[in-house]
């Protein structure tokens, strides 16, 4: 095993320390044996051991406070406990103070294996899962969203206020402006981060199967429900239950929705009895849901109680001073995807995503970056690349380039060098060091630059 595992041994038998010990090693772990408890406890350290493996009957420290004690060390790590005197009472007891498993004297080498290795699968599983969640958490925290423009700083300054409030929140805007993102980081710098952020488009399931998905339905509720199946909101329950264009919404799932805001409850399909779960509902669409209110096709009751708070994001037309920050970002994470050294967009490149309206939002930014990307063999993007992925209007093309930034070109492109030096400085607190890293040039130069541009830390 190149990534060894290391077992901690604690018996005051000598001989069972030894045929532990040489069991384990034969196998590829990496172990230490002590045959006195109380110098086992007293020389544990939080983070050396991977799994301790102990008697439960030991002169001194018997095996229960050994167990408490490591534990209050390190409270995840597995402890398999070892017994002649197996008795219920002593098992629960075991397990009640924290022991993963008990194992039997005598036992043989197969048994010991095949425990260890389900105690340090388990282990594994929890620290992926631990890790993944500080991933997540760290990709949604509000200063991991890419942008510098006024606002999109005043929206996250709202949304920052509202994630800790346990209430309903509907974010509007045009489709790719990042509303499920807003959504995400909401629950993740929510009171409700432990538990899951669970999302379903409205307007991606047919009306049969949406109530379904939903709500959950019993067996025999209609043709094929041959089990019982919980839905998305008892599978959010101490949750965020993210509706995306929830304007698409059939009106029989509007009145159930409408009750389970009202009351936390809700029926499954085919069931008479209710099904209460704590739920926080987030929703999202990009049309007009008072316009449909008027025309009967959503109801005004639901629309109140989805709205409790309105996030609205600006289109990308409307925050240019991101469009540079988004598209280093996007060629950033291609570059490290796929080991390529693209550098970024050459000046007539750079003005003409700055001039386009992007229709799709950051959306089909990302999505002409990757491809230009994919098609380009220079250094830098080109216009000619990024022209064969978007309609560029002929006079974004032909026209000068100063007359393309609405002034002299060499001022606006040092507008949108500042800004987004700005905003990375700002993405990493201020570390030079990691914001010249990011984008991939010197310290030396990052200096000049902020000296250059008079940038100072808000």
């Amino acid at each position: 095993m190149s990534d060894k595992k290391r077992i901690l041994l604690i018996d005051n038998e000598e001989g069972l320390c030894r045929m532990m010990e040489a069991v384990l090693l034969d196998s590829g772990y990496k172990t230490k044996a002590y045959t006195r408890s109380f110098q086992a406890v007293e020389e544990f350290i939080a983070g050396e051991w991977d799994l301790v493996i102990s008697d439960i009957k030991m002169p001194g420290m018997d095996g229960l406070e050994v167990l408490q004690r490591i534990k209050a060390k390190q409270p995840l790590i597995p402890v398999i406990m070892i017994t002649a005197y197996a008795t219920v009472e002593m098992s629960i007891q075991a397990l009640r103070k924290g022991a993963y498993d008990m194992l039997t004297k005598p036992f043989e080498p197969e048994e010991l294996l095949y425990r260890v290795k389900n105690a340090l699968t388990q282990t594994e599983l929890i620290e992926e899962n631990r890790e993944l969640k500080e991933e997540l958490a760290g990709k949604f925290k509000f200063e991991n969203i890419i942008g510098a423009s006024t606002g999109l700083k005043s929206v996250l300054e709202r949304v920052e206020k509202m994630a800790i409030r346990d209430i309903s929140v509907l974010i509007t805007g045009e489709s790719g402006t990042g509303k499920e993102l807003i959504a995400q980081a909401t629950h993740y710098n929510s009171p409700r981060k432990g538990k899951r952020f669970v999302a379903i488009n409205c307007g991606a399931l047919p009306e049969s199967i949406l109530e379904g998905e939903l709500f959950g339905y019993k067996k025999g509720a209609f043709t094929g429900a041959k089990e019982n199946r919980a839905g998305l909101l008892e599978t959010a329950d101490g949750g965020t239950l993210f509706l995306d264009e929830v304007g698409n919404l059939p009106m029989n799932v509007q009145k159930t929705l409408l009750r389970f805001l009202q009351e936390q409850e809700f029926n499954r399909l085919g069931d008479t009895t209710p099904t209460k779960v704590d739920v926080r509902v987030l929703s999202a669409t990009n049309s007009d849901l008072k316009q449909a209110v008027k025309r009967g096709a959503f109801r005004e009751d639901l629309y109140y109680r989805l709205n409790v708070v309105n996030i609205h994001l600006p289109p990308l037309r409307e925050r240019r001073a991101d469009i540079p920050l988004l598209a280093a970002y996007f060629i950033n994470l291609q570059n490290r995807k796929f080991g390529t050294g693209v550098k970024g967009l050459d000046s007539e490149a750079m003005a003409a995503i700055a001039q386009y309206d992007w229709p799709g939002n950051i959306r089909e930014m990302k999505n002409v970056i990757e491809a230009s990307m994919a098609m380009e063999s220079e250094e830098h993007l080109t216009l000619s690349t990024l022209a064969q992925f978007i309609d560029m209007p002929e006079d974004i093309c032909s026209m000068p380039l100063d007359e393309q930034m609405g002034g002299d070109y060499s001022s606006a492109m040092a507008k949108f060098e500042a800004e987004y030096l700005r905003g990375l400085l700002g993405r990493y607190s201020w570390s030079v060091d990691a914001a010249a890293r990011d984008a991939g040039m010197n310290m030396a130069t990052m200096y000049r630059k902020i000296k250059k541009y008079s940038l100072k830390k808000e």
